[in-house]
């Protein structure tokens, strides 16, 4: 009999480490481009069927453990379990929305602080390893929002869960890898939103409130300083949270920093990276050594690893650490320059057109076209 399970069921037992085999039935290059941690590829065409050599494939995989399929959205992973359970599996599972239900998966990580006022929830997306943050006051029962994705639901339903309204929301730049979903929750909530200042020079469209260098917002007794810090982008903030947590966005990661050629290109990516260093040495290395370092990502693979951090644990790093660790921050202007530009990762798929979306020039209105320009990794660090 086939059963259909949820993803968050589906990562519940990779994090138990239960003993199964998840096949992933979509063809061979949108599979290598991205899946679920440890799933094996055995595309599959429901108007063909199994053949004899997939079936033993499918044997010699599975070796007597439950099987779970996914596929995108359950098309073909369904038929294909279905196939499974006429041929005697008995125990076949299929992930309902499949692969697009994974990337909407999130986990809501509570942040240590040394002020009891303070309240940080760091939001993970698990697939894309995206993190956006609620940053709120207890006494004052208001919080903002950094860093919105658009399952803006994740976001509210976290402000709620800790006693919170939301009163601002946040995005520290303008993002290439997903998108943001910060200028519709404010309007949901009816609240302001904000951008640095410099995104004037981007020509966003939506309505935002400009933030300058130096600017400080507060949330009941807590002070959320903005700090310039263009590299990655030229509009790049970062959110310094009570003078103890840093949310750094793409500027600086546990493992690495910020690429800088998505917005300057490969011609003037120099520039950005030249901007970067500035950054790093000039604004965010010069505070204290015990600040908290809270990203905007978190590494993770096209074939589903993490590596840097575990799912549902915080991913946070003190920058005094980070300094002396973190190979990149050691290097002078001009080696650190020619690390950033001859070694530019893959760029995130359909970064352009998602940039578009994030500055208002395009919009995209259907559910399933917005779940395709996501899909895969944020590839954000360079």
């Amino acid at each position: 009999m086939v059963k259909n399970i949820t993803a968050a069921k589906l990562a519940d037992k990779i994090d138990a480490d239960e003993q199964f085999t998840l096949i992933d039935t979509r063809p061979e290059d949108s599979f290598e481009a991205w899946h679920v941690q440890n799933a094996e590829n055995v595309p599959y065409d429901p108007e063909e069927g199994l053949n004899e050599e997939q079936l033993n494939e499918v044997n010699a995989l599975v070796q007597g453990r439950p099987v779970v399929a996914i596929c995108g959205k359950g098309l073909t992973s369904t038929p294909f379990a279905f196939e499974l359970d006429e041929h005697g599996y008995d125990d076949a599972e299929v992930v309902t929305g499949g692969m697009e239900e994974w990337s909407k998966l999130y986990e809501v990580v509570p942040i240590e602080s040394t002020n009891d006022d303070l309240v940080v929830q760091q939001i993970q997306r698990r697939a894309k390893g995206c993190l956006g943050y609620v940053v709120g006051s207890k006494q004052a029962e208001e919080a903002v929002v950094v860093d919105a994705t658009r399952q803006t639901d994740q976001f509210k339903v976290a402000a709620q869960d800790a006693g919170l309204s939301i009163a601002r929301v946040f995005d520290t730049h303008v993002h290439a890898d997903h998108i943001s979903g910060s200028p519709a929750l404010a309007n949901e909530v009816g609240v302001p939103y904000h951008l640095g200042e410099v995104a004037s020079d981007r020509g966003v469209e939506y309505e935002y409130d400009p933030l300058s260098d130096g600017e400080t917002v507060a949330v009941g007794d807590i002070e959320i300083e903005a700090l310039h810090t263009p590299g990655h982008t030229s509009e790049m903030m970062n959110y310094l949270i009570d003078g103890d947590l840093l949310l750094t966005g793409d500027t600086l990661f546990v493992d690495s920093v910020g690429r800088t050629e998505l917005q300057f290109g490969a011609d003037d990516a120099s520039r950005g990276a030249q901007l970067l260093y500035d950054s790093l040495h000039e604004t965010l290395l010069e505070l204290p050594d015990d600040i908290k370092v809270l990203p905007g990502h978190l590494t993770v693979t096209s074939d589903g690893r993490y590596e840097n951090g575990s799912p549902g644990e915080p991913l946070t790093a003190r920058l005094g650490d980070l300094r002396e660790e973190l190979d990149l921050l050691g290097l002078d202007k001009e080696s650190f320059v020619e690390r950033l530009t001859e070694n530019a990762p893959e760029k995130p798929p359909n970064y352009e057109t998602v940039i578009d979306v994030n500055t208002g020039k395009e919009t995209i209105d259907d559910e399933s076209e917005a779940t395709e320009l996501e899909l895969g990794p944020n590839n954000c660090a360079a």
